[in-house]
């Protein structure tokens, strides 16, 4: 896989002036494919929605580089560049809506950039329609519920065709439909489209759909990986006061106890068929799949 985004031993400091050796960030490395979706999860305070903001030059290290398809951040030449090749979706949709109808905010970063009448409304329209929600293009954002909202802003960032979106906590506004929404928008541009995906989030769940899960903790990367390899180690997990998905919880809670499940599961999928074969094992009861599925829900 290509290498897009590329963070060489970054530390960041709010305060300049600072003389502690305190930092937001400190001494990050870490790269990103081109295409990629990755995660990134931690407490409060560890540092992710900073590292978010480095990602399109919002932020610049007080030392190191961050490097975006081979531009280096710090290169005020070339900020517009970087800043049509990454996108930032911020946690309030409401932020980032500027206009009194959904397709006119769509259009808003096209007009900034400068982009033919035409153009403009060729991309609008596919951009909503990548998000589900073209039907609403003459709507107003105020009679939209808050996922459609986020899913508008994620449209205005589409629409100005960036090769990577940086979302930081896009659902952590919503409501539990919300969030399915935003998430399936996510994944789909992700897959179908290809658009290298970095989210920012406190949902297990969701990091645990992504390609790659990255833990902060304390501005430091404690762990990368896979999904599984990453929430299976549960106690470290833990000792950092980080959560695993609940499914994952569940089992290895029954493995703890001596059960016969997998080693760890992501999703409750998953963990109902785990539970389904132990009870198999353990029991004569006549219970179906769909009803161990439902009570695992």
């Amino acid at each position: 896989m290509k290498e897009f985004i590329k963070i060489d031993n970054v530390y960041f400091k709010y305060d300049e002036n600072d003389d502690s050796d305190i930092f937001a960030l400190n001494g990050i490395n870490l790269t990103i494919g081109k295409g990629e979706f990755i995660a990134v999860v931690g407490h409060n305070g560890c540092g992710k929605s900073t590292l978010a903001k480095h990602l399109n030059s919002l932020y610049l290290p007080t030392t190191g580089d961050v490097y975006v398809d081979g531009i280096n951040t710090k290169d005020d030449d070339r900020l517009f560049e970087i800043r049509k090749k990454v996108g930032l979706v911020l946690q309030n949709p409401d932020n980032q809506i500027v206009a009194g109808i959904v397709e006119e905010d769509v259009a808003f970063g096209c007009e900034n950039l400068g982009i033919p009448s035409d153009e403009i409304r060729k991309r609008v329209d596919n951009a909503l329609k990548a998000v589900d929600m073209y039907e609403y293009r003459t709507h107003s954002p105020d009679k939209l519920s808050g996922g459609q909202k986020q899913r508008v802003a994620i449209a205005g960032i589409i629409a100005m065709e960036p090769e990577c979106i940086v979302l930081d906590e896009p659902t952590a506004m919503l409501d539990p439909q919300g969030r399915e929404e935003v998430m399936s928008t996510i994944t789909r541009l992700n897959k179908e489209i290809g658009i290298t995906i970095v989210l920012i989030t406190h949902y297990m769940e969701e990091a645990a759909a992504a390609g790659r899960v990255v833990v902060m903790d304390k501005g430091n990367v404690l762990l990368s990986g896979k999904p599984k390899e990453v929430f299976s180690q549960v106690e470290l997990l833990k000792r950092h006061r980080l959560d695993v998905p609940q499914a994952t919880e569940l089992i290895y809670k029954l493995k703890n106890c001596g059960c016969n499940v997998p080693d760890c599961v992501l999703t409750e999928e998953e963990c109902a068929e785990a539970v389904f074969k132990l009870l198999k094992e353990k029991t004569s009861a006549s219970l179906s799949y769909s009803q161990v599925r439902k009570r695992v829900k």
